[in-house]
């Protein structure tokens, strides 16, 4: 999952014009919103507000791009969905390593056929959160929506991020999707295929091309939260602003880019605070301090994006906010050797720690006009680039230390993780200019390199405007100006930067990705050629690469995907794809009132729903 600063603001003149636009197709689409506005608006004649010392009140650097779940690639977005909606799976709240419990379903799939045959019995009586498109009546999940929910993530017009959890999987999905894609004709969601079956109102039976030992993992990642047809038929293109899901909470009012209040969702069902903390002693103490508790204990989670790391540590520091990621820049004022001062200690302030399951670093477009191509020249121009890569001052000036350095692009506590892995990257400006001069990349008059043939080099940096992305572009242009290659700046807004890199425009950035679940498939996917305009946003394409990943696939953990792993992360070194730089310490500070909280496994599932507050 993607977690770069979001930033996402709509001019309120063209959402009214969306709104009219749809009135005209569709005037029950206009009344529809006119009803969840009412909804938004105050509270219901049968809900009493909180008190404020029921509210959990958060804050996020980043605000959501969308909360349709087959439109998210953004880690807010991510956590947001996972409150408002549910999958078939999730993972045990304190279960270390991470482990898969049932949801939405009553217990694990039944797994038969050498593990190409899944069966899945849902609970009955799950009800969606009220809303209009139900019209006014209850609404109980059915395997139809689970089936529906499936078939809408690899939609062709939806262009969904997140299609490769399926693409591939499903015996007959992809075949439907192409033919809607060839035929340009709509996607048949009724079509009947042997992948996915609906055996009674609540089973389902999905086939397997192949055995996949990642594809309950694929069953609980957001993307594929349960949602109801009549929604997405009743919102159409506005379906991204009306999240209508089974989960703990739903919207109550939302002021987009701004402000959003998440209530408890009247039709939750009675769930039971009881999860797995093994010998822990932190999960431990967690489970004592919520023995009895149900789930969501808290009525209220009111959020609100604060940009500027400073504002959100003063909002904390006046108890206006009950808890915050801390940003790296931040640690010097809250931290002393990774430890909590001792002033912030005595008011009772509470402090997890751990390593992000993650990698970061710069990475190049292999489409691109001036850096991309497979032939020796630019292999060594991308190889040189990467090499201006300064890591350690990447981890000491802008991290403020709180990083933990990588070389190898599956991350610490994620299955396939080589710790002994050495880079053949690594920061030497010297030996990146003797590779240039070795190439042709010869300095001109100006003193600024040329291509072989003469023509202008240019490294263009693309970031978000934010302001850790602005250090970010300063040491990235520190290394580029060491070798004597022009440098420009690009800052645009981090939605339009994700919809640049779908479409192979962005020559070169810093790129992040924490696990959807905790598997190093997570990670080599991004690489995988036909993952290109989805999460292959370097626009890799290799035929020999793609199937070592095939291979990898098949065999699932294990020494033998081990090995291949290595191999394939030698090979995006050895053609200039990505540096693999770090990964982030996670410090969460909380107010003392906050009980239950421990950092997730799975960084796109929050901890909000399985909170109290004393």
């Amino acid at each position: 999952m993607i977690t770069d600063p979001t930033f996402s603001q709509r001019p309120k003149l063209i959402l009214v014009l969306a709104l009219v636009r749809h009135w005209l197709r569709n005037h029950l689409i206009l009344l529809g919103f006119l009803m969840g506005l009412c909804l938004c608006a105050g509270v219901r004649a049968d809900e009493q507000e909180p008190p404020a010392n029921r509210v959990l009140r958060i804050s996020s650097s980043t605000a959501e791009t969308t909360l349709d779940p087959v439109g998210i690639q953004d880690l807010y977005s991510a956590k947001l969905a996972s409150v408002l909606f549910e999958g078939v799976l999730t993972y045990d709240y304190l279960a270390r390593p991470a482990k898969l419990v049932p949801l939405l379903a009553e217990g694990m799939p039944d797994i038969t056929d050498g593990g190409k045959t899944w069966i899945i019995h849902l609970k009955k009586n799950i009800r969606f959160a009220p809303d209009p498109a139900f019209k006014g009546k209850e609404r109980t999940v059915q395997a139809s929506d689970l089936a529906f929910t499936l078939f809408r993530l690899l939609d062709p017009a939806l262009h969904s991020p997140f299609s490769f959890l399926l693409e591939g999987k499903l015996v007959g999905l992809d075949d439907l999707a192409k033919r809607a894609r060839d035929s340009k004709q709509p996607y048949d969601y009724k079509a009947k295929i042997p992948g996915i079956e609906v055996i009674d109102e609540w089973t389902l039976r999905l086939r397997l091309n192949a055995p996949d030992a990642n594809f309950g993992h694929a069953l609980a990642q957001p993307n594929l939260g349960v949602i109801a047809p009549e929604v997405v038929a009743f919102y159409g293109e506005q379906i991204g602003s009306h999240p209508v899901g089974t989960g703990p909470y739903f919207v109550k009012r939302w002021v987009r880019g701004s402000a959003m209040t998440l209530d408890r969702n009247p039709h939750y069902r009675q769930r039971p605070w009881a999860f797995d903390p093994g010998s822990d002693p932190a999960s431990l103490k967690v489970v004592e301090e919520m023995r009895g508790k149900m789930i969501p204990a808290i009525p209220r989670i009111e959020i609100k994006i604060i940009p500027e790391a400073q504002s959100a540590w003063l909002a904390f520091r006046r108890g206006e906010t009950d808890l915050i990621d801390l940003p790296s820049k931040l640690s010097p004022v809250a931290l002393s050797h990774g430890k909590l001062n001792a002033d912030l200690v005595q008011q009772g302030i509470q402090h997890e720690i751990a390593v992000e399951p993650e990698i970061i670093g710069n990475y190049l477009n292999l489409q691109d006009p001036m850096v991309g191509g497979m032939d020796p020249a630019h292999i060594a121009l991308r190889r040189a680039i990467l090499m201006s890569s300064d890591d350690e001052a990447m981890i000491r000036v802008i991290r403020k230390g709180q990083a933990v350095r990588l070389s190898y692009p599956v991350p610490p506590g994620v299955l396939g993780h080589d710790s002994k892995y050495k880079s053949m990257l690594p920061y030497d400006p010297i030996a990146a200019n003797a590779l240039l001069d070795g190439y042709g990349f010869k300095r001109a008059a100006d003193g600024l390199r040329r291509q072989p043939d003469g023509s202008p080099l240019v490294v263009r940096y693309w970031r978000t405007n934010e302001g850790e992305s602005r250090d970010m572009e300063e040491l990235a242009k520190r290394g580029i100006d060491q070798l004597h290659i022009r440098f420009e700046g690009h800052a645009v807004p981090f939605p339009d930067l994700l919809k640049a890199e779908r479409s192979c425009q962005v020559m070169m950035r810093q790129f992040a990705w924490i696990a959807d679940y905790p598997d190093g498939d997570d990670f080599m996917q991004l690489f995988y050629g036909p993952n290109v305009h989805a999460n292959n946003v370097f626009c890799f394409q290799d035929a020999e690469w793609d199937r070592l990943y095939q291979e990898s696939v098949a065999l699932g953990p294990g020494e033998k995907r081990d090995q291949l792993y290595q191999k394939m992360a030698r090979m995006v070194e050895m053609y200039g794809v990505m540096k693999i730089s770090h990964a982030r310490l996670h410090h969460e500070l909380l107010q003392a009132k906050v009980m239950g909280f421990h950092i997730s496994t799975i960084a796109s599932v929050a901890e909000w729903p399985y909170l109290d507050l004393r």
